[in-house]
Parts: structure tokens; C-alpha cells; sequence
């Protein structure tokens, strides 16, 4: 005799649907830098202040309705406090980097991230790197020079910033990895958030400005961009393969272009456009690889290459993978 169940079996969100809803958060992460670059006007530390204060606000309610009780006391408290300050370094950075170079121009250096993870995840993780994954980290290099253009414009702060910014990203995403899986997800997005609020907000004392309506509806703009598209991530990751989303993190070079030409008059010149393909294809590659051959994946889980004003790391990113060991 047959038995039928009452529950209702949901089917999981296809591949290519994922994909889709990935491709919109990596543009609204887009968007959510072309708003930093309107706001030239004010200091980094602000706009990091109220970025972050817009973002902390839901995630605050997020916690508030949670029904169980969750412990913020981090296990590894040095190791937090390593990740805190990288992800500040690399807000800042990027928020300076945005305000002084063309958008597209600070992707391209933004986006040498895979290749310094790459390297971290060597003496951090205790992950080998082999001969082509290496050479994939040079040819990626080069193309980072070749949009520095060393020998046709003068490096400024900006350019130092936009580097600096892909090293703390690095940093973050390796930390990340090796304690995730015994640092609650929660204390990982929490820390961070209070030390960018406190920081900025000391450095406030010295560097604020007033704000009119608009600036600050921008400011709100820009931390509510950031959950959001933390949010359509975190759905892309958690329903389809991650090796079919992480390489279109690159998409937002094009919506980089677009932004920058259609509201800032940015045209990128033929070395950054040269140098942006061959950073993108290395990293494609490089992503590609150690999703593929690495038991520790430090790519695999980070689902932006930098961390930007809202909560940085969520369910995947802190998940245990099979193998991994506290």
C-alpha cells in the first residue's frame, strides 16, 4: 500500500536563475561604489561612519529577532581582531581609491586580490601552490603594472590605496578561512561593524563635516546597497555551485565602465583596459583552480574580493567544509 506525504517537497532554485540573482549583487555592489564617489566632498571616515551605521542598524534587527540565544565571544580573539583591522584598512583604502582614481581603474587593482590570496593561503593555510598557479600570479601581476603605467603617469595615493585595499581583502578572506569554522558567523560580521563605527567615529571628531539631505540620503544609500547585495549573494551561494558564481565577480569591471562614463565623464585608456583582461582572466583562472584542486578553498568562500561597508561574511563563508578541522 502506497503512502503519500502531506509536505510539500520545494524544488531549489536552478543554476542559471542563481547566476542571474549573482550578477545583480555584484551590480549593486557596483553601485554602491559609484555612490562613494559622489561624496568627494567628505572625509573617507565619514562616509565609513554612516555607511556602516546604515548597514549595522538591520543587521542589529536581524539579531534582535533570532530566537535562540547567540554567544558574540569571539574563541580566537587575536585572529578577530587581525580580520577587524583588515577589513577596516580595506574599507577605508577602497573608499579613498574610489574618490580619487576612475572606477574601473580601481577595479583593475582591486581585483589582484585572488592573486594574493593565493600567496597568503601559503604561509597561513598551509595550502602548495603549483607551477601554473604561480605563473597565473605573474601574468596577473603584469597585468597590474600595466595599469599602474609606471612610465606614462605618476602614481599617486590613490593608486597606493587601491593595491593596499586588495592586500587587506586578501588578508580578510585568508583569516576568514582559518577561523570560520570555529568562530560563530555572527561574531565574524559583528566585530568588524563595531570597530569600523568606533574608529570612524573617533576620527570624526577631527574630520566632520555637516551633511545636507541629499548626502546623507546617499550615505543611507550606500549602506543599505551593501546589505542588499550581501543579501542576493548569499542567496546565489547557498543554491547553486560556487564555481558557476565566484568567476562573475568580474562583472563588475563592466559596471564599472558604465557607471564611471555615464556619471563621471571616465573613459579607461587603453593600458587600463589591457592590463583589467589579463588581471580577469588570471583570476578566473586562479578562482577556477582552487575551487578545483584545493581542500581549502580560501577563494571559494568569499564571495566579494573586498569587503565593503556591510556585513562581510555570512553562512558559506563560515560554513565547515568536509575535511576542514577546528
Amino acid at each position: 500500500m502506497a503512502i503519500t506525504s502531506n509536505k510539500t517537497i520545494k524544488k531549489a532554485p536552478g543554476t542559471a536563475f542563481c547566476t542571474l540573482i549573482a550578477l545583480l549583487g555584484f551590480a549593486t555592489f557596483s553601485g554602491h561604489d559609484a555612490l562613494i564617489k559622489t561624496l568627494d566632498d567628505y572625509s573617507v571616515f565619514q562616509i565609513g561612519f554612516f555607511a556602516v551605521l546604515f548597514s549595522f542598524v538591520p543587521f542589529t534587527l536581524f539579531i534582535a529577532v533570532r530566537s535562540q540565544e547567540i554567544s558574540l565571544r569571539p574563541k580566537v580573539p587575536g585572529l578577530v581582531a587581525v580580520r577587524c583591522v583588515s577589513i577596516f584598512g580595506s574599507m577605508i583604502c577602497a573608499f579613498y581609491a574610489f574618490r580619487n582614481l576612475p572606477l574601473a581603474e580601481v577595479y583593475a587593482l582591486i581585483f589582484a586580490a585572488p592573486m594574493l590570496i593565493t600567496i597568503l593561503a601559503i604561509p597561513i593555510l598551509g595550502e602548495s601552490v603549483k607551477a601554473y598557479r604561480w605563473f597565473a600570479i605573474a601574468v596577473g601581476f603584469f597585468g597590474v603594472i600595466i595599469v599602474l603605467n609606471p612610465q606614462g603617469q605618476e602614481l599617486s595615493l590613490g593608486h597606493f590605496a587601491g593595491m593596499l585595499a586588495a592586500l587587506c581583502s586578501a588578508s580578510t578572506a585568508v583569516v576568514t578561512r582559518k577561523i570560520g569554522s570555529r568562530e560563530n558567523s555572527l561574531t565574524l560580521i559583528a566585530y568588524p561593524l563595531l570597530a569600523n563605527l568606533s574608529i570612524c567615529g573617533i576620527a570624526m571628531i577631527w574630520v566632520y563635516q555637516p551633511m545636507p539631505g541629499k548626502a546623507l540620503a546617499i550615505m543611507c544609500g550606500i549602506g543599505l546597497l551593501a546589505v542588499m547585495g550581501q543579501a542576493l549573494l548569499i542567496f546565489a551561494y547557498r543554491n547553486a555551485p560556487a564555481q558557476y558564481i565566484a568567476p562573475f565577480q568580474y562583472s563588475q569591471m563592466l559596471w564599472a565602465v558604465f557607471f564611471g562614463a555615464l556619471f563621471f565623464n571616465e573613459v579607461p585608456n587603453r593600458n587600463v583596459w589591457i592590463g583589467s583582461v589579463i588581471i580577469v582572466l588570471s583570476g578566473v583562472f586562479i578562482v577556477w583552480r582552487e575551487m578545483a584542486v584545493s581542500s581549502n578553498k580560501p577563494i571559494l568562500n568569499t564571495r566579494n574580493f573586498r569587503a565593503v561597508s556591510g556585513p562581510s561574511a555570512f553562512s558559506s563563508e563560515t560554513d565547515k567544509q568536509p575535511g576542514d578541522s577546528d
